[in-house]
């Protein structure tokens, strides 16, 4: 198929043209909203997609008209040999976004690799600024670290740098303007997000509504609507009038963007996830041992669009999805 194939729409109108792709399900953390610190149940790296066969599949998706990839995990730098893969997904034809999450605890070591590779944006979780609540959420001392590939994240010349801060009443909560304030000083995007009900660690995790949060912010900051696109996300943006500042919210459960969820997450496993809050499913990894042609992959590609639902029941139903985040990809 060539690059005029038609492109990826879903039953409800929906262009799907992003890609969340975990490489790995390990990570040097266990936060409290992420995993339970006696979790063992990670993938075998037999069952890990190969660099090859992750290529064949963001081809593909680049193909049908996909254009933005997003390295998660796990923690994806966990992965050996990151920056390559990097470098071969930035040159498949028609991506043309390339970015990573990451809770920044490897970037000293990874950064500059990472920027010759093609990635051009970043989002790094940091969800307090005081190293004891920082531990107790991350389970381990990792404030330094993480400070420290922030540094290295912005001396590699990555601009924009969102930091990612799950807002949770009664352990951060009372910390977003000191965390506004941080960010607008080191040139940083604060995005704020609820925690969500994945796994017995996301129902266990306080969940704070962030629209009054956001009423706080704006009134102590001055904040405005931002109007230009920032990145391909569901986030939604203020920034300050003298536009130093910027802030962005994610509120899958106060206020849900499903009508206009443009992405789906593939596993390290290589199961395609159609939904972060649903069961849908389509498992790659033994179509490609197996020997699927491209054309064959193409259209597994678009079978699977049918199937993704037009909304998450977070609310409705807290308790549906057991996989913890990690295991979907972030």
């Amino acid at each position: 198929m060539n690059h005029a194939s038609p492109p990826l729409i879903d039953r409800f109108g929906r262009s799907i043209e992003y890609v969340r792709l975990s490489v790995t399900d390990r990570c040097d953390m266990k936060c409290t909203y992420c995993l339970p610190k006696s979790f063992k149940g990670y993938q075998e790296p037999k069952d890990w997609l190969t660099f090859d066969e992750i290529e064949r599949v963001i081809g593909a998706f680049g193909r049908l008209g996909t254009s933005r990839v997003r390295l998660t995990g796990g923690e994806p730098l966990l992965r050996r040999n990151l920056p390559e893969l990097a470098a071969r997904i930035s040159a498949l034809p028609g991506i043309k976004d390339l970015s990573l999450s990451t809770n920044g605890t490897q970037l000293p070591k990874h950064a500059q690799a990472l920027r010759a590779a093609g990635v051009t944006r970043l989002n790094i979780s940091l969800d307090s600024l005081d190293r004891e609540c920082v531990t107790q959420i991350t389970g381990r001392d990792s404030i330094d670290d993480v400070m420290a590939g922030l540094d290295a994240a912005q001396e590699a010349g990555f601009s924009p740098i969102k930091l990612n801060m799950v807002v949770m009443p009664g352990v951060n909560e009372h910390e977003v303007e000191a965390m506004t304030e941080f960010c607008i000083n080191r040139g940083f995007i604060l995005r704020m997000i609820e925690t969500m009900p994945m796994g017995s660690t996301g129902l266990a995790s306080a969940y704070a509504p962030l629209g009054p949060i956001v009423d706080r912010l704006r009134a102590r900051f001055d904040l405005i609507p931002e109007i230009k696109q920032m990145g391909g996300g569901p986030a939604r943006y203020w920034r300050t009038k003298d536009g130093r500042g910027q802030i962005g919210v994610i509120t899958p459960i106060s206020q849900h963007f499903c009508e206009t969820c443009n992405r789906v997450r593939m596993a390290v496993d290589g199961t395609i996830y159609l939904c972060l809050g649903q069961e849908e499913k389509v498992e790659l990894r033994p179509l490609l041992r197996s020997g699927i042609s491209d054309a064959e992959l193409e259209q597994t590609l678009r079978d699977a669009i049918e199937l993704k639902p037009e909304k998450h029941e977070f609310r409705e139903a807290p308790t549906k999805i057991i996989r913890f985040m990690s295991q979907t990809g972030g």
